[in-house]
Formats: C-alpha cells, structure tokens, sequence
C-alpha cells in the first residue's frame, strides 16, 4: 500500500462546499487585502485562541521578526532559542538584527531545554523563543518563570502547535506574543503562505498592524513598514478550516496512539513523547533511530516501500551548509542532544484524514526495518 505524507486534497473534498462559500465571498466582495474577510477570521482567531488580539501577516516567519521589532529587539541584542527546529526561528532573529543563541533542548520531548536557559542569559539577552516543536507545547510554565525573574521576553513559536496546551496553562498566556504560520503543511494551513501574531498587549497589536501595512495605520499615512499581510483569499480558506480544527486535532492524537501501539517494542527507534498534562497536536509524529547513522536507510527503505517518510530537522540550524553567513550566532554549553534530535528523526505521515489501514501498512514496513537490524 502506498501511504502519502499530506492530506489536502482530502482535506479540501471534505469540506469544498466551506471553503468555496467563503472564496466566492471574497471574490464577490471586491476587497482582497485588509478587507471583510480578514477581519473576520481575526476575530474568529481571538475567540478561538483567547487572546485579545490577532493580526494576520504574509508568514510565520514575518510573525516572529515584527513581534522582535514591536519589541525593540535588534542589534546588540540576544535571543535564545535551541537549533533543532525550522531555520526561520532563528532566520527571524537575524532578520531584525539580533544575535541568536541556541541551548540544548529537553532529551523527551525536544523542545527547549528550560534547565540549559537560565546559563545561557546575559545582560545582552532580551528574550526567549521556545518552539513547539512536532505539535507540543514547551515547558511554558517554567519558561515563563525564568523570564519572569530575569525580565526578559517570552515569544512563543507555535507554528507547528495551533490548538496545543497544557493542562494548568494556555498558549501565550503570560507571553509578549504568540507567533504561527498558516502554511499549507501546518495542522492549521491555508493555499499559500500566511501567518498571524496573536497578543494582549495593546501596544505590541498597535505596532505590529502598523509594520505589516509599510508603516501605516490611516490611509497616505505611513512611517517606516513592510509589505506582510494575510489577504482576504487565504482568510477565506483558514476560516472556514478553524471551524474543525478541534476536530481534526483529535483525530491526529488517535492516529498517534495507534501509531504508538504498533511501534510498541521496536528496539532500533525511540516514539515521541507526550509531556503527561499536555495536550500533543502531533504536527508531526515523529520518531528517531537509536544509531543515528541508521536514519537515512530507515527513511529509504519506507519510501522504497511506498510510504512517504521524511526527515524534519535533519540538519541543526548551526550546522546548516555555508552557516553562518554572517549572521551573528552563540552557541551556550553543550546541543549534543538537539544534534543527536536532527541526526536521527524520522517522520512518519501524520494528517487526519490518514486511515487505520494506511497507518497500519506504515507500522508493518517500519518493523520490518527494526527486524532486519538484528
């Protein structure tokens, strides 16, 4: 059986008649940037999300990099973060100017390490970005304790985590701001690129609205901006996708426990780990060979077989070809265990629409791989 890595097309037959209802809207209204359309899903996506503000932008990585400028970080500035992610963490950190500094990341769930922060902060540090990494959420109490007591601020990075928490905490409660990407891939995607920054701070939303529309907040107004905004047609689609992202969450985390049933026992990989209280979205499901040098034969044996696997981070930002092209850079203490995360991860096809079936044929093939291994 052969097994996809993506649903969209599915996903778009299962609810056309949603999303072209609200594509013709927008179409018919005339208004395709920062019209209706726009306004709305923002004020969908502050229901949803229980912020005070949502500003739709052009992508994730834009969302982080105008949360650093409303913030006034920049050159001269640091901002930890850890390097076993997508490049555009870091890559927003540079582009306003700051230096990026990576510490290790938790051995369980991959995400930062909130024991490796605190030794990494300077007086030169200005804020964290954790990374929900796969679809769950850092430890954000603890975070938010760290920046609490040394006065820094706290970004959460939740492109790959819309819908994830915690039992005694939410996303972006105690944050400067919560910044994600609406990417096609992402559990919440639209047809294109796009991102959004979610808030409650008044002067961050003030801001940010201003830097997405080249500086301008009233029409022939304008001071120093950029072009970032999530048109009408993309809010379209994303609206009418966040009426059943619960929905689809929940089919991701039972997809995930099958996956978990089916690997139980396997001794040449490792299978995720869900934080105990935390609700894990799976974005990805994602798993790791115990002797990283095993991973890109496991990777090609599945795809050999028909299951679309791939790799998601196989390279830590720092060790990225050509890095750091100049781009200001600290690495504190030791990343051994977010190098060892890129050497060896695997990923699995996760999306709901997937079948039993079709996460039972990806579980048959993977054991076989274990079995071979001796």
């Amino acid at each position: 059986m052969k097994v996809p890595f993506y649903g969209h097309v599915k996903q778009y037959q299962n609810i056309q008649g949603e999303i072209d209802a609200n594509l013709r809207e927008v179409l018919m209204s005339g208004q395709y940037v920062m019209g209706p359309m726009l306004k709305k899903f923002e004020a969908q996506s502050c229901e949803y999300f229980g912020c005070k503000h949502a500003i739709g932008v052009g992508n994730g990585t834009d969302a982080i990099w105008l949360v650093l400028m409303a913030l006034g970080i920049g050159p001269g500035d640091e901002v930890i973060t850890h390097p076993n992610t997508f490049f555009a963490t870091a890559e927003a950190i540079w582009i306003a100017g700051a230096t990026c500094v990576f510490v290790d990341c938790d051995t369980t769930t991959r995400c930062i390490d909130p024991a490796k922060i605190e030794a990494a902060i300077t007086p030169r540090t200005k804020a964290i970005i954790p990374v929900h990494l796969y679809g769950q959420c850092a430890d954000m109490p603890a975070i938010w304790a760290i920046a609490a007591k040394h006065g820094l601020q706290v970004i959460e990075d939740n492109a790959q985590g819309i819908d994830g928490r915690g039992d005694t905490f939410r996303q972006g409660e105690r944050s400067a701001a919560v910044a994600t990407s609406f990417i096609i891939q992402k559990n919440l995607g639209c047809f294109g690129d796009g991102g959004m920054v979610f808030t409650n701070c008044d002067e961050i939303n003030a801001t940010v609205r201003k830097l997405r529309n080249h500086g301008s907040a009233q029409r022939d107004h304008h001071s120093f901006g950029f072009n970032s905004r999530l048109d009408d047609l993309q809010a379209g689609v994303l609206s009418a996708k966040m009426r059943h992202i619960t929905a689809w969450t929940d089919q991701r985390i039972a997809l995930a426990k099958r996956y978990d049933a089916g690997l139980a026992g396997c001794r040449h990989i490792a299978l995720p780990v869900c934080r105990p209280g935390y609700r894990h979205v799976y974005h990805l499901y994602e798993i790791e060979t115990r002797d990283a040098s095993r991973r890109d034969a496991l990777v090609k044996f599945l795809c050999d077989a028909g299951i679309d696997a791939k790799t998601h981070y196989s390279i830590a930002i720092h060790k990225q070809a050509g890095f750091p092209w100049g781009k200001p850079f600290r690495i504190a203490g030791s990343v051994a265990n977010a190098e060892k995360n890129a050497a060896s991860c695997v990923s699995l096809p996760m999306f709901p629409e997937l079948t039993p079936a079709e996460v039972d044929a990806v579980v048959a093939q993977v054991r076989a791989w274990d079995a071979a291994q001796g």
